[in-house]
């Protein structure tokens, strides 16, 4: 009898720490107002990547420089109300030389 106890106990700390046994989310989610960047690493699938909000458009593409270096960085552009202000993609100017 006394074995048979441990190893349900044993069997409930086991599950205590393992994640991701719920639903997944059923909807898309809802940008704040904000200026977003998805940063993801190379030759991985498109919209896996970790999505940055900043407040400004400056903070925005100093950060998308940063990530650069060493990842992929799409800039999503300035979202209000959780749509998108502009429908045209968003191209950063580049800096001549």
């Amino acid at each position: 009898m006394k074995g048979k106890g441990k190893s349900k106990e044993k069997e409930k700390e086991k599950g205590k720490g393992k994640k991701g046994g719920g639903r997944p989310p059923s909807g898309p989610p809802v940008f704040r107002d904000g200026f977003y960047i998805e940063v993801r690493n190379r030759g991985t699938d498109p919209g896996s990547g970790v999505k940055l909000r900043k407040d400004t458009e400056a903070e925005m593409l100093a950060a998308a420089e940063e990530y650069r270096k060493i990842k992929l960085v799409i800039v999503l552009g300035e979202y209000k109300n959780g749509e998108r202000v502009n429908a045209t993609p968003f191209r950063p100017v580049k800096k001549k030389k």
